[in-house]
């Protein structure tokens, strides 16, 4: 070990101080990103939102005159391991809109329509590209469900995460009726319960698919889905989720559920 006193300078701070690019935090590529995806968010904006995007929080005027006994009803959820598949084909330009599934569709099932979102991006470098992919699916997905896309926060974690490495956070507050809400209170046995068709996983089950699918069964993700399939094993587990928000939200308005 040296002495200290011997002119040994290694774990020594520059001469010129710490700068967070020497720590692993690129500031001019954040800026970047930003500047990217400001005409994407202002895209999903509704009437209520007031003011822009970048300040310390999202401003939402309630439309309580829509309302009789309005309750707000949150939900926060992420995409789970259905990002890994996606970092190992460099696609993300569609898990933005699982990401928005998986909010406001726990909205719908307790009876809320999605009013606004929020999201957290979590990055191990944070690569401008990338980004804008990921708020592009995250756009989408609030057009889809009608919400507004009102916040959000960009946080790169070098040391924690890999280049590459990704995860993602959504955020969603919706509204119902207090009369209206569903809390499987009123649930009777003779009911009829409805299922609908997904066209892929949504976001369940991927550890245990990618358990199976490439591990056990050694699949490649470009591999075809299935023997003479068009897609590839990554299309079928990329499909973005459906949003059944704005469909079942219809139905709540037109029946008892």
């Amino acid at each position: 070990m040296s002495d200290p006193g011997d002119g040994e300078t290694s774990g020594a701070i520059p001469d010129g101080g710490m700068t967070y690019a020497a720590a692993g935090v690129d500031i001019s590529a954040g800026e970047e990103a930003v500047e990217r995806i400001k005409a994407k968010v202002r895209s999903t904006f509704r009437p209520e939102v007031i003011g822009d995007i970048g300040g310390f929080g999202g401003l939402f005027a309630f439309p309580a005159d829509r309302f009789r006994k309005p309750v707000l009803v949150a939900s926060t959820d992420g995409v789970g391991t259905k990002a890994l598949i996606a970092q190992a084909t460099g696609r993300f330009d569609t898990i933005g809109i699982d990401l928005v599934a998986m909010c406001v569709d726990d909205l719908v099932c307790q009876g809320a329509e999605p009013l606004f979102f929020l999201d957290y991006i979590a990055v191990g470098r944070l690569d401008p590209d990338h980004i804008e992919q990921l708020v592009e699916g995250i756009v989408e997905g609030c057009r889809r469900a009608g919400c507004a896309l009102i916040g959000g926060e960009m946080a790169e974690h070098p040391g924690a995460m890999e280049p590459g490495e990704f995860d993602l956070v959504g955020f969603a507050v919706g509204v119902g009726e207090r009369d209206r809400l569903i809390t499987g209170e009123h649930v009777r046995p003779g009911d009829a319960l409805i299922a609908l068709p997904s066209p892929g996983l949504r976001c369940n089950g991927y550890s245990l698919a990618r358990r199976v699918l490439l591990d056990l069964a050694g699949r490649q993700l470009d591999d075809p889905a299935y023997p003479g399939s068009h897609h590839s094993l990554a299309d079928e587990l990329l499909e973005p989720s459906v949003i059944y928000a704005p469909a079942a939200a219809d139905v709540l308005r037109a029946t008892d559920v």
